[in-house]
């Protein structure tokens, strides 16, 4: 018997670790134990014990509870409300309820003497466990206990989550693991105040994809409330609600006119538990501008009747639990007018003070809970000497792309109403259409909000909330308990994301976990909306083909585990995963081919004519996937808006096909039959190009470069058709150390392209260079005789070598490139290193100094600070640019502490680089903005000029400032190419 315990112990254990909770410590197991006790088992379910007097949304949630144990066991249990005084005589029940409130919970505690000092007074805090005798006639009890109202509801969500029910069960239809049996630990759950007091997602830009899914799902043949024709009503809100407390999210800022739309829903809300805002630009609980247009008397403006407007809608919404918004915009979310913006700013909110103690009939107003969002000019008004009361949250926002532009200083953060985050999409273009956040980057940003101690208030923009379902759980996951990640432990987030949703495998998680971060990883390079056919370089450094290749990799991965997927697991899948891998390859693919396309018709190549039919495929493919995606469940997905053919910020009315070229199938190219196109040129021969040298005609033949270290280890000419004429071709090198292959194949017009590789046996050279020569011979080529003809290329290959010991990055034509990571050396100072950042940023990672508020929050001087080292080799003297990738963060601790770091070569003396350009108080500088600004490359190039002599160098990087991210490194010693990403990763030799 007790080596059967002993066994059964040891599968609790395994089974209770292999719950997949996202930030909670597990308390539910599939299998019993001598110690657990039982939700359900045996056909029977534990009963729920209520009290009548507990809050409504409690009972609500409770049926939520109750549903979810059947949805995982099929035994659904009874839920009861119970007198304190006159219990029912019941063994092993559930009782749930919130100190202070259920009756029930009072007696069970003085009955017990249960020690409820963890949770007591505690915001949104919750403990369970099980007691003995805690009712008369009743003998054992697992007891749930929330310190206020959504504390209880928070406690019992987080149960069924453990128990397999995803929050996304009906927004992503993500199907429930059954198990036969429930059971949860002695100790069971529990969880203190949340580190963020609000956490809030932000509906907006809802239409038309949400707005026109809600019309079918929530109206009555399409039609939307009486005065404002919305679909959002109470039957959307309550989903959406139940959705945002299964997150642990308790706000919401909505969308559209919340209370016009449906008299209920503010009710309906507040029965959730859920506390409601409006936006930055909405103040006193009123939509604008559609309540205005409605109820508001001449323009926007507060000279006219704005006072009432706030009063009735602060009249309206007085029952109700609420973060008020407080402030003023100008007319369509701008500016304020008036010149002196500040003092009329100020006089607003007294305004606003005052119609707050009229209507609550209150003189101390602080205790409601009001915020500011510094949003553009308003942070620039706040710089400025605008000063609002100490209890008023002051919530600082990004720049619309992530980026965080300030953050609390020391000397505000004694502020009572403390200060939040406002994290949205926006400029320089809508890119809401398919997923684009990294986990990485929303964490790296957040925490320094952690840090900074900005977490009274969290709202995340989530456009229409999909695609961005796991990066919306993992904000408001963070919000939640931010001790829990850190950033060796990002992926476990989405490893048991990816076990929770899809049931699978640790092995088939980890596939899951590297698809996301890859899918997210790419489509942050540059957002899919900003992407055109010359993005990456179609010549350089084989970028264009190798991102290709990537996403034809990653396609290949997510539909492997699509394909091994129960069916009632794939439209969960497909929603979540596959259909934004499948989405975003297609349009990548499309782009890329469409580049090629009009780079091969300038270079008279009879393939670009099958490369204008692929892209016209890929073109109508996305509304394949498109179409898949809304006909998927009989069409319960959220409907997906046009995206290709982007103009402007705003998303185009309609799809259209990136520009493509043809050349006449029946024609022959004016220089013959053969064409040949060089890697790293535009060019091709014969023939005139004005690619092919400066005087644009009469040009020598082709040359290729090839160093010995170079981590591309060959090069490549493409044998085409000048037009219809078949012929079979040879390539013949003059040297045995250069070997071409193929050495011959066959052109035609079912066979446009022969691909040639130029390698180099390097134990056969002498040092320095050497010269080849390969010559093209077209035979066959239709004539009477049938023609041959014959055209060179030359070919430098160059040896080089390092000195013995030496260990580092090295040169390769005229260029050394190495990621961030990968120093040499890391040197601690004052306690602070320099930390990696796994998976953010464009290429690998970051590296950013750890921990931020070290050395007392003070910065370094240059060279003084924790640093990076770097070792490289270069082969002749040069004067070079060392160019730092720099992730695009503001100037978080204002204008006073920029963002800096300092680089110094060998010896020479550190030079401080301070790469965010001045702006004008609450703007961003010109730099940051623009279809190649800093924003839309999601990088920022830092270059630094230095003189190099051939030999062994040390490069290191210094912390001025904290909270810059560096990503990758290039030095320039005269032979860097045009390209997004930059050179590939230099050889390393260690």
């Amino acid at each position: 018997m007790r080596i059967l315990a002993v066994a059964l112990e040891l599968a609790l254990a395994f089974l209770v670790s292999s719950v997949n909770a996202l930030g909670q410590d597990t308390c539910v197991a599939f299998q019993p134990s001598s110690s657990t006790f039982s939700v359900a088992s045996n056909g029977k379910g534990a009963p729920l014990f209520l009290s009548a007097d507990d809050w409504p949304g409690v009972h609500r949630a409770a049926q939520d509870f109750a549903a979810d144990i059947q949805r995982v066991t099929g035994i659904k249990p009874a839920v009861s409300n119970i007198s304190a005084s006159n219990p029912p005589r019941a063994s092993l029940p559930i009782i749930i309820g919130t100190l202070g409130k259920s009756s029930l919970i009072q007696q069970v505690v003085n009955t017990t003497k249960l020690d409820v000092s963890a949770i007591e007074n505690q915001w949104e805090a919750f403990m369970a466990r099980v007691v003995t005798n805690p009712l008369p006639g009743v003998a054992k009890a697992y007891v749930i206990i929330g310190a206020d109202k959504r504390g209880t509801i928070f406690a019992m969500y987080d149960h069924s989550e453990q128990f397999g029910v995803s929050p996304w069960y009906w927004w992503a239809d993500v199907p429930t693991t059954q198990h036969s049996a429930l059971f949860v630990t002695p100790s069971g759950c529990s969880h203190g105040s949340p580190t963020v007091k609000y956490r809030a997602i932000f509906l907006n830009d809802e239409q038309p994809a949400l707005q026109n899914w809600a019309a079918e799902k929530f109206t009555k043949n399409g039609v939307g409330a009486t005065l404002t024709d919305s679909p959002f009503n109470q039957f959307f809100y309550t989903k959406l609600f139940e959705l945002l407390l299964r997150m642990k999210a308790n706000h919401l800022w909505p969308a559209h006119a919340f209370g016009v739309d449906d008299p209920l829903n503010q009710f309906m809300a507040d029965f959730y538990g859920i506390v409601m805002g409006t936006s930055h630009e909405e103040p006193m609980m009123r939509s604008i501008p559609v309540e205005w247009n409605l109820f508001g008397v001449g323009p926007w403006d507060y000279e006219y009747n704005v006072n009432a407007f706030w009063v009735n809608g602060t009249i309206r919404s007085k029952p109700f639990e609420n973060v008020w918004t407080v402030g003023m915009r100008g007319n369509g979310d701008e500016p304020i007018s008036g010149s002196d913006a500040i003092t009329l700013l100020e006089g607003i909110n007294a305004n606003q003070t005052e119609i707050l103690q009229t209507v609550f009939n209150e003189t101390d107003v602080s205790t409601i809970p009001q915020v500011w969002a510094l949003y553009k000019e308003v942070e620039g008004y706040y710089d400025e000497g605008l000063r609002v009361q100490d209890y008023i949250t002051l919530l600082w926002t990004d720049e619309n792309a992530g980026n965080i532009r300030r953050y609390p200083l020391p000397s505000e953060r004694n502020r009572t109403g403390g200060a939040g985050v406002y994290y949205h999409v926006g400029d320089p273009r809508d890119y809401k259409w398919i997923t684009s956040s990294q986990v990485p980057k929303i964490f790296e940003q957040m925490s320094i909000a952690v840090d900074r101690v900005a977490t009274r208030i969290w709202v995340l923009n989530v456009g229409d909330l999909k695609p961005y379902e796991r990066e919306t759980e993992f904000f408001l996951s963070y919000g939640w308990d931010s001790s829990r990640w850190n950033p060796d432990n990002l992926d476990t987030f989405v490893s048991s994301w990816a076990k929770r949703e899809f049931d699978v495998s640790d092995a088939d998680a980890a596939t899951v976990t590297s698809i996301v971060a890859n899918l997210t990883r790419f489509n942050a390079r540059r957002k899919p909306e900003l992407l055109n056919s010359t993005t990456f370089s179609l010549i350089n450094y084989r970028e264009a083909e190798n991102v290709q290749a990537a996403w034809n990799t990653l396609l290949a991965a997510s539909t492997a585990i699509y394909n091994k997927l129960p069916d009632a697991t794939k439209p969960a899948f497909f929603q979540l995963v596959h259909h934004a891998v499948s989405a975003s390859a297609n349009l990548g693919n499309m782009l890329v081919k469409a580049g090629q396309n009009n780079l091969r018709a300038s270079q008279a190549r009879l393939s670009a004519n099958q490369l204008a039919d692929e892209v016209e495929e890929l073109f109508e493919h996305d509304f394949d996937l498109e179409t898949e995606y809304h006909t998927l469940l009989d069409g319960k997905a959220v409907v997906i808006f046009d995206h290709l053919g982007y103009a402007y910020w705003q998303q185009p009315m309609g799809n259209s096909m990136p520009l493509i070229s043809r050349v006449q199938k029946n024609k022959q190219a004016l220089p013959g039959p053969m064409r040949l196109s060089p890697e790293g040129s535009l060019a091709s021969w014969p023939g005139d190009n004005m690619f092919q040298c400066a005087q644009m005609f009469n040009c020598p033949p082709p040359t290729l470069f090839l160093d010995q270290f170079d981590p591309i280890p060959n090069r490549f000419i493409d044998v085409g058709a000048g037009g219809p004429a078949p012929f079979t071709f040879t390539a013949a090198s003059n040297v045995s150390w250069l070997t071409v292959s193929p050495a011959h194949g066959s052109i035609s017009p079912s066979n446009t392209e022969v691909r040639v590789f130029a390698s180099v046996d390097w134990d056969r050279l002498p040092p320095g260079l050497s010269f080849a020569n390969v010559t093209f011979t077209a035979h066959g080529v239709p004539a009477s005789p049938p023609v041959t003809t014959s055209y060179p290329a030359f070919f430098v290959a160059n040896k080089t070598s390092v000195p013995a010991g030496f260990k580092g990055f090295v040169e390769a034509s005229g260029a050394i490139a190495f990621e961030a990571e990968h120093a040499a050396r890391n040197n601690s100072v004052a306690g602070m290193v320099w930390r990696v950042l796994p998976g953010l940023g464009r290429t690998l990672s970051g590296v950013t100094p750890w921990p931020r508020l070290g050395n007392n929050e003070n910065n370094f001087t240059a060279g003084a600070g924790p640093s990076l080292e770097y070792d490289f080799y270069t082969f002749a003297d040069a004067n070079a640019t060392v160019t730092a990738f720099v992730a695009p963060s503001n100037n978080g601790l204002g204008a006073d502490r920029p963002l800096g770091f300092a680089m110094q070569v060998d010896d020479g003396a550190p030079r401080a680089n301070y790469f965010y350009p001045p702006a004008a108080p609450g703007q961003q500088p010109p730099q940051w903005d623009g279809l190649d600004g800093f924003a839309a490359n999601n990088i920022i190039s830092v270059p630094n000029a230095v003189s190099l002599a051939a030999g062994a160098h040390t490069l290191k990087l210094f912390m001025i400032e904290p909270a810059v991210v560096v990503q990758k490194i290039v030095i320039d010693t005269g032979g860097v190419q045009h390209s997004y990403l930059g050179p590939p990763e230099s050889v390393l030799i260690n």
